[in-house]
This record gives C-alpha cells, structure tokens and sequence, in this order.
C-alpha cells in the first residue's frame, strides 16, 4: 500500500502510535502479510518489510497509554486458533484491555499458497475462518473447549488467562455476504472498504437485518469501513495524489477479491479524497449512512515525512473541526 522502502525501522510503527495518540486519534491499525504480493515484486523488485503486527502492537503498547490497538486485518486461516488465543489474551492482559481485533480471510489467496504450500489446495479460507472465530469465542468464554473441525481440533482445552475485554472485540472484515454474517454473529464490528456512501447506506440495512437474525441490533454495533484519506488544496490536487500513489494501485489489485464488482475507476466516491471541507462532508455524509467509527485511515504518501504530514493535517483541518 506504500512504495517500497517506506518503513525499514520497525521502531517507526510505535512513532507513528506515539504521534497519533498526540494528535488525538483514537487507534492505529496494524496490516497481516505473510509473503509479498506478485504485484508488488512487479512494481518494486523486492519485498517489503512486513513485520508481526501482534508483535508490533506489543511494543507499541508500552509507549502509549490511551490508543486503542487494532489489527485491520489480522488473516485467521494463517494461525492456530488454540495459539493465537493464548496470544490475544497475553497481548490485551500487556495493553490494558485495549485489543481490538479485526480479521479476515485474506485478499490474496497468493499469500496463503507460499504460507502452506501444496498443503493449501483445496482448503476453503472462509470456513477456516468460521472454525477459528467459532474456536475463539468458545476459549475466551469457557472454562474447557473441546472441537473437532474439518481443518482445526483441540481437546479438552483450557486456555487462560481470559482476556481482559469481555466480550472481546471481534472487528469482522470483508465486504461479502459472508463477512457480513461473521459480523452480525460474532463481531462488535464490521470493517468493509470501498463502498459509496449510497451503497453503504444499503449495506447497513442488510446488516441490521442479520444482526436481528442473531437476537442483535446495529445499536452498539460498530460499522467501521477502512478508508484511504488524500487531503488536498484543491479537490484536483488531492485526486492525482491519490491516482499517483501506490495505493491506488493497491486498490487495483483487489479487483479480483476484496473489491470484486465494484467500480473502481470511481475513486473519489469510495474513499476520503479532496479538500478538508470537501472530505468533512463526505464524512458527514457516510455518518447519515450509517457509519459510526472511522479506523484504518491510510494516508496517502510516498515517506515517512509525507506520511507524519498528512497525519498532522487530518487532525486539524479534520478530526478537530468535525469535533467543533
């Protein structure tokens, strides 16, 4: 989603945290990559650094102290629920009950195939994926679990200590029907990307629906979508900083995944792009939709000195105006 280098230290991730809790944001959101994308390698010729965002977000803990830390997404078909609980739980014990989860099936099938090789064909990520949250939520709330699964097993588990959020929070990514249902049965939010503010609008009324087939409501639910944000002096100047960016083309090769039949050329629709004035509106707007948090902001640049820029210029012209 950024040039390659752009963060070479992993120590920028927690000054990056540390200005963000400054400015008054309210999260930061790590990413989950295994192995890099083909496009990537394309356009760059090596691979980026991607660093464990569990790991990550531990350090960044000890240098915070009210941001909420968050993964958008963490890619459940890559771990071993019965693991990955013990590390959620010993993560959100670290943080003081600020884990948030956000978790998907993975945008590039690519990446799960060089993570398991010959072992990956025909597995189904998305029923990995049921099997994993159906896992976690049983170990975060019972005493003992017992499952046996198509792709995942443990018996007679007990997995302590809980965590300190309960229930824990479970951001369901995906803008599929079936992100959607995940969401509705298992999430206290939902993190989609890409929509226009008139089909987000549609959006939430299938989602109340679901969420009403589970006994819930969209009262305290968190419709959360993950947004790009290129600011600029003139609606002009912010949309060739976004075409001229590589998350741009980003957003290009999810056509065939996560943003699968959706226009894309439309960008400025889909995302936070413009003028402050302009993008406060259109946040206004996404509000009357529905929309009730605004995580996983990616801001548009091509250096870290870009990137502390726009941070610094969405929370005043931004965030602090929307305030006022």
């Amino acid at each position: 989603m950024y040039p390659v280098p752009f963060v070479s230290d992993v120590r920028d991730n927690i000054r990056i945290s540390e200005q963000a809790e400054r400015l008054g944001y309210d999260s930061v959101w790590g990413n989950d990559h295994i192995a890099t994308q083909s496009y990537v390698l394309e356009d760059f010729g090596q691979s980026p650094s991607y660093f464990s965002p569990l790991i990550t977000l531990a350090a960044i803990a000890e240098h915070t102290t009210t941001l909420k830390l968050c993964t958008a997404l963490l890619v459940l078909p890559f771990r071993q629920p019965g693991l990955l609980a013990k590390e959620l739980a010993t993560l959100d014990h670290l943080c003081g009950g600020r884990l948030r989860l956000g978790v998907g099936i993975g945008a590039y099938r690519e990446e799960f195939e060089s993570l398991f090789g010959s072992a990956a064909h025909g597995k189904q990520r998305g029923a990995m994926m049921d099997e994993s949250l159906e896992l976690l939520h049983r170990l975060f709330t019972q005493e003992e679990v017992t499952f046996h699964g198509k792709y995942f097993e443990v018996e007679n588990l007990r997995s302590t200590p809980k965590p300190i959020s309960n229930p824990f929070p479970f951001y369901i990514g995906g803008n599929s029907a079936a992100g959607m249902r995940r969401a509705a049965r298992y999430g206290i939010g939902w993190l989609p990307s890409g929509f226009t503010v008139a089909e987000m609008k549609q959006k939430v009324e299938q989602l109340d629906i679901l969420l009403q087939q589970e006994g819930r409501s969209l009262q305290g639910f968190d419709v959360a979508p993950q947004f790009s944000v290129a600011l600029g002096r003139t609606h002009e100047e912010a949309v060739a900083k976004y075409q001229n960016s590589q998350q741009w083309r980003h957003m290009l090769s999810l056509a065939g995944s996560t943003m699968q039949g959706l226009d894309l050329q439309d960008c400025t629709s889909r995302d936070l792009i413009g003028t402050p004035e302009e993008i406060r509106c259109r946040i206004e707007e996404y509000r009357q939709a529905g929309v009730t948090s605004f995580p996983a902001l990616l801001f548009t640049a091509n250096d870290m000195e870009g990137f502390y820029a726009e941070m610094q210029w969405f929370a005043e012209d931004v965030m602090q105006k929307l305030d006022a």
